[in-house]
Protein backbone atom coordinates (compact mmCIF):
# COMPACT_ATOMS: atom_id res chain seq x y z
CA UNK A 1 0.00 0.00 0.00
CA UNK A 2 1.49 3.32 -1.01
CA UNK A 3 0.82 6.22 1.08
CA UNK A 4 0.90 9.52 -0.36
CA UNK A 5 1.81 13.14 1.24
CA UNK A 6 1.44 16.60 -0.37
CA UNK A 7 5.09 16.66 -1.23
CA UNK A 8 4.53 13.63 -3.60
CA UNK A 9 1.35 14.51 -5.24
CA UNK A 10 2.84 17.99 -6.09
CA UNK A 11 5.84 16.15 -7.98
CA UNK A 12 3.10 13.85 -9.93
CA UNK A 13 1.43 16.92 -10.79
CA UNK A 14 4.83 18.41 -11.87
CA UNK A 15 5.73 15.23 -13.84
CA UNK A 16 2.21 14.62 -15.76
CA UNK A 17 2.25 18.46 -16.71
CA UNK A 18 5.99 17.59 -18.35
CA UNK A 19 4.44 14.87 -20.00
CA UNK A 20 1.49 16.93 -21.57
CA UNK A 21 3.81 19.75 -22.55
CA UNK A 22 6.08 17.14 -24.43
CA UNK A 23 2.95 15.49 -25.92
CA UNK A 24 1.84 19.12 -27.07
CA UNK A 25 5.00 19.82 -28.66
CA UNK A 26 5.27 16.62 -30.31
CA UNK A 27 2.18 16.69 -31.76
CA UNK A 28 2.66 20.35 -33.36
CA UNK A 29 6.41 19.23 -34.52
CA UNK A 30 4.31 16.26 -36.56
CA UNK A 31 2.07 19.05 -37.57
CA UNK A 32 4.31 20.98 -38.94
CA UNK A 33 5.80 18.46 -40.96
CA UNK A 34 2.73 17.23 -42.26
CA UNK A 35 1.92 20.71 -43.22
CA UNK A 36 5.09 20.74 -45.20
CA UNK A 37 5.14 17.31 -47.04
CA UNK A 38 1.93 18.47 -47.72
CA UNK A 39 2.81 21.89 -49.19
CA UNK A 40 6.09 20.41 -50.92
CA UNK A 41 4.37 17.95 -52.66
CA UNK A 42 1.87 20.37 -53.94
CA UNK A 43 4.81 21.92 -55.10
CA UNK A 44 6.43 19.61 -56.67
CA UNK A 45 3.25 18.43 -58.73
CA UNK A 46 2.53 22.04 -59.93
CA UNK A 47 6.34 22.37 -60.85
CA UNK A 48 5.98 19.23 -63.16
CA UNK A 49 2.91 20.12 -64.31
CA UNK A 50 4.51 23.14 -65.30
CA UNK A 51 7.91 21.95 -66.53
CA UNK A 52 5.74 19.57 -68.90
CA UNK A 53 3.58 21.68 -70.04
CA UNK A 54 6.46 25.05 -70.42
CA UNK A 55 8.65 22.36 -71.99
CA UNK A 56 5.94 21.22 -74.86
CA UNK A 57 5.35 24.91 -75.37
CA UNK A 58 8.91 25.37 -75.90
CA UNK A 59 9.11 22.22 -78.39
CA UNK A 60 5.98 23.57 -80.34
CA UNK A 61 7.68 26.74 -81.19
CA UNK A 62 11.02 24.80 -81.66
CA UNK A 63 9.49 22.58 -83.89
CA UNK A 64 7.17 25.61 -86.12
CA UNK A 65 10.85 27.73 -86.78
CA UNK A 66 12.81 24.91 -87.95
CA UNK A 67 9.99 24.15 -90.27
CA UNK A 68 10.40 27.83 -91.11
CA UNK A 69 14.33 27.61 -91.37
CA UNK A 70 13.95 24.22 -93.60
CA UNK A 71 11.29 26.27 -96.01
CA UNK A 72 13.65 29.01 -96.39
CA UNK A 73 16.39 27.51 -96.94
CA UNK A 74 14.43 26.05 -100.25
CA UNK A 75 13.80 29.18 -101.64
CA UNK A 76 15.39 30.00 -104.83
CA UNK A 77 14.24 33.90 -104.87
CA UNK A 78 11.52 33.41 -107.35
CA UNK A 79 9.24 35.19 -104.89
CA UNK A 80 5.87 33.29 -104.29
CA UNK A 81 3.10 33.24 -106.39
CA UNK A 82 -0.55 31.85 -105.13
CA UNK A 83 -1.60 29.12 -107.45
CA UNK A 84 -4.79 28.19 -107.75
CA UNK A 85 -6.10 24.50 -106.94
CA UNK A 86 -7.65 24.24 -110.20
CA UNK A 87 -5.09 24.50 -112.70
CA UNK A 88 -3.00 22.31 -115.48
CA UNK A 89 -2.05 19.16 -114.97
CA UNK A 90 1.47 19.55 -113.71
CA UNK A 91 2.29 15.95 -114.52
CA UNK A 92 4.07 13.19 -112.61
CA UNK A 93 5.30 14.50 -109.39
CA UNK A 94 8.88 14.43 -108.80
CA UNK A 95 9.78 11.53 -105.36
CA UNK A 96 12.49 12.55 -102.88
CA UNK A 97 14.93 10.14 -102.33
CA UNK A 98 14.95 8.63 -98.93
CA UNK A 99 17.57 10.37 -96.71
CA UNK A 100 19.43 9.10 -93.94
CA UNK A 101 17.33 8.86 -90.46
CA UNK A 102 17.36 11.71 -88.41
CA UNK A 103 17.32 13.91 -91.26
CA UNK A 104 14.89 16.57 -92.23
CA UNK A 105 13.47 16.32 -96.16
CA UNK A 106 10.08 18.02 -95.78
CA UNK A 107 7.47 19.84 -93.91
CA UNK A 108 3.99 19.18 -93.02
CA UNK A 109 1.21 21.90 -93.55
CA UNK A 110 -2.30 21.23 -92.44
CA UNK A 111 -4.65 24.67 -92.64
CA UNK A 112 -6.84 22.76 -90.29
CA UNK A 113 -4.31 22.73 -87.31
CA UNK A 114 -4.42 26.46 -87.46
CA UNK A 115 -3.47 29.19 -90.41
CA UNK A 116 0.62 28.84 -89.49
CA UNK A 117 0.65 25.11 -88.85
CA UNK A 118 3.94 23.77 -90.04
CA UNK A 119 5.96 20.97 -88.61
CA UNK A 120 9.58 19.36 -89.90
CA UNK A 121 9.58 16.17 -91.07
CA UNK A 122 12.26 14.05 -90.46
CA UNK A 123 13.30 10.25 -91.53
CA UNK A 124 12.60 7.47 -88.91
CA UNK A 125 10.26 7.11 -86.07
CA UNK A 126 13.01 7.19 -82.85
CA UNK A 127 11.74 8.95 -79.95
CA UNK A 128 14.77 10.27 -78.75
CA UNK A 129 16.79 11.65 -81.85
CA UNK A 130 13.27 12.75 -84.04
CA UNK A 131 9.52 12.26 -82.28
CA UNK A 132 10.59 13.59 -79.05
CA UNK A 133 12.58 16.56 -80.72
CA UNK A 134 11.50 16.91 -84.47
CA UNK A 135 8.11 16.56 -84.17
CA UNK A 136 7.21 14.39 -87.11
CA UNK A 137 8.62 11.18 -88.23
CA UNK A 138 8.10 9.31 -91.63
CA UNK A 139 8.15 5.67 -91.10
CA UNK A 140 10.90 3.63 -92.87
CA UNK A 141 10.18 1.65 -95.26
CA UNK A 142 6.82 3.19 -96.33
CA UNK A 143 6.60 5.57 -99.25
CA UNK A 144 7.88 9.48 -99.68
CA UNK A 145 5.72 12.11 -100.59
CA UNK A 146 4.18 11.63 -104.37
CA UNK A 147 5.04 8.34 -104.48
CA UNK A 148 2.66 5.30 -105.36
CA UNK A 149 1.91 3.49 -102.31
CA UNK A 150 1.83 4.67 -98.62
CA UNK A 151 3.45 7.67 -97.61
CA UNK A 152 2.98 6.99 -93.69
CA UNK A 153 3.84 9.45 -90.29
CA UNK A 154 3.98 9.56 -86.70
CA UNK A 155 3.65 12.79 -83.92
CA UNK A 156 2.95 12.75 -80.57
CA UNK A 157 -0.41 14.28 -79.62
CA UNK A 158 0.47 15.22 -76.25
CA UNK A 159 3.98 16.59 -75.11
CA UNK A 160 6.89 16.77 -77.12
CA UNK A 161 5.24 19.74 -78.82
CA UNK A 162 1.77 18.19 -79.51
CA UNK A 163 2.33 17.85 -83.34
CA UNK A 164 -0.79 16.17 -84.01
CA UNK A 165 -2.77 17.19 -81.30
CA UNK A 166 -5.89 17.73 -83.39
CA UNK A 167 -5.82 15.32 -85.81
CA UNK A 168 -9.19 13.93 -83.73
CA UNK A 169 -11.05 17.74 -85.59
CA UNK A 170 -9.70 16.55 -88.86
CA UNK A 171 -13.10 16.60 -91.79
CA UNK A 172 -13.99 15.20 -94.95
CA UNK A 173 -11.77 17.31 -97.75
CA UNK A 174 -9.43 19.20 -95.25
CA UNK A 175 -6.38 19.92 -97.51
CA UNK A 176 -2.34 17.93 -95.73
CA UNK A 177 0.16 19.19 -97.84
CA UNK A 178 3.67 18.00 -97.80
CA UNK A 179 6.47 20.54 -98.81
CA UNK A 180 9.97 19.48 -99.77
CA UNK A 181 12.96 21.10 -101.74
CA UNK A 182 10.67 19.92 -105.30
CA UNK A 183 6.98 21.89 -104.46
CA UNK A 184 4.17 21.16 -102.25
CA UNK A 185 2.13 17.81 -102.56
CA UNK A 186 -1.43 18.42 -101.87
CA UNK A 187 -3.63 15.44 -100.28
CA UNK A 188 -7.15 15.79 -99.15
CA UNK A 189 -8.18 13.87 -96.00
CA UNK A 190 -10.63 11.23 -95.79
CA UNK A 191 -11.47 8.87 -92.90
CA UNK A 192 -10.28 8.10 -89.36
CA UNK A 193 -9.67 5.01 -88.30
CA UNK A 194 -8.72 3.91 -84.74
CA UNK A 195 -6.67 0.66 -84.03
CA UNK A 196 -4.65 -1.14 -80.99
CA UNK A 197 -1.17 -0.70 -80.60
CA UNK A 198 0.01 -3.67 -83.01
CA UNK A 199 -2.27 -2.47 -85.78
CA UNK A 200 0.90 -2.19 -88.07
CA UNK A 201 -1.46 -2.70 -91.11
CA UNK A 202 -2.03 0.70 -91.51
CA UNK A 203 1.47 1.07 -92.60
CA UNK A 204 1.19 -1.12 -95.95
CA UNK A 205 1.55 0.52 -99.30
CA UNK A 206 -2.57 -0.73 -99.60
CA UNK A 207 -3.42 0.18 -96.15
CA UNK A 208 -4.81 -2.20 -93.91
CA UNK A 209 -4.63 -4.69 -97.36
CA UNK A 210 -1.44 -7.16 -96.52
CA UNK A 211 0.12 -8.10 -99.97
CA UNK A 212 -1.70 -5.80 -102.08
CA UNK A 213 -0.32 -3.55 -105.01
CA UNK A 214 -1.10 -0.18 -104.33
CA UNK A 215 -2.23 1.81 -107.49
CA UNK A 216 -3.31 5.41 -105.18
CA UNK A 217 -1.18 7.80 -103.51
CA UNK A 218 -1.76 7.73 -100.21
CA UNK A 219 -1.15 9.43 -96.55
CA UNK A 220 -1.10 7.78 -93.44
CA UNK A 221 -1.34 10.03 -90.04
CA UNK A 222 -0.73 7.86 -86.88
CA UNK A 223 -0.62 9.03 -83.06
CA UNK A 224 -1.61 7.57 -79.89
CA UNK A 225 -5.36 7.82 -78.57
CA UNK A 226 -7.13 8.51 -76.16
CA UNK A 227 -5.10 12.27 -74.78
CA UNK A 228 -2.66 11.16 -72.31
CA UNK A 229 -3.08 7.58 -73.07
CA UNK A 230 -1.16 4.70 -75.32
CA UNK A 231 -3.75 2.55 -74.85
CA UNK A 232 -4.75 2.49 -79.46
CA UNK A 233 -3.97 4.64 -81.88
CA UNK A 234 -5.87 7.49 -84.18
CA UNK A 235 -5.11 7.06 -87.68
CA UNK A 236 -6.00 9.70 -90.62
CA UNK A 237 -5.65 8.72 -93.96
CA UNK A 238 -5.62 10.88 -96.95
CA UNK A 239 -5.71 10.74 -100.64
CA UNK A 240 -2.91 12.22 -103.08
CA UNK A 241 -4.68 15.00 -105.38
CA UNK A 242 -1.84 17.07 -107.07
CA UNK A 243 1.19 18.60 -106.79
CA UNK A 244 2.93 22.28 -107.33
CA UNK A 245 6.38 22.81 -108.46
CA UNK A 246 8.40 25.03 -106.61
CA UNK A 247 8.70 27.20 -109.66
CA UNK A 248 5.32 27.23 -109.66
CA UNK A 249 4.76 29.07 -106.88
CA UNK A 250 2.70 27.55 -103.52
CA UNK A 251 -0.87 26.46 -103.82
CA UNK A 252 -3.57 29.46 -102.87
CA UNK A 253 -4.78 27.60 -100.12
CA UNK A 254 -1.14 28.26 -98.31
CA UNK A 255 0.50 30.96 -99.92
CA UNK A 256 -0.20 33.14 -97.28
CA UNK A 257 1.91 31.22 -94.89
CA UNK A 258 4.63 30.97 -97.72
CA UNK A 259 4.80 34.26 -98.03
CA UNK A 260 5.12 34.49 -94.48
CA UNK A 261 8.37 32.21 -94.18
CA UNK A 262 9.72 34.01 -97.54
CA UNK A 263 9.52 37.33 -95.65
CA UNK A 264 10.87 36.11 -92.44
Amino acid sequence: MRIYNRNMVLEDGRVAARRRERARRRSMVIGVIGEVLVTGGAVVVLFIGWQLWFNNLVLSNSQQVEAVELQQSWDKGEGVAAVPLERADPGEPLVTAVPANAVNFGTLIVPRFGADYTRPIAEGIGLEDVLNKRGVGHYPGTQMPGEVGNFALAAHRTGWGSPFLDMNKLQLGDSIYIETEDGWYRYVFRSLEYVSPTGVGVLDPVPQQSGAIPTDRIITLTSCNPLNSVSERIIAYGVYDTWYPRAEGAPAEIAGLAQVEAAA
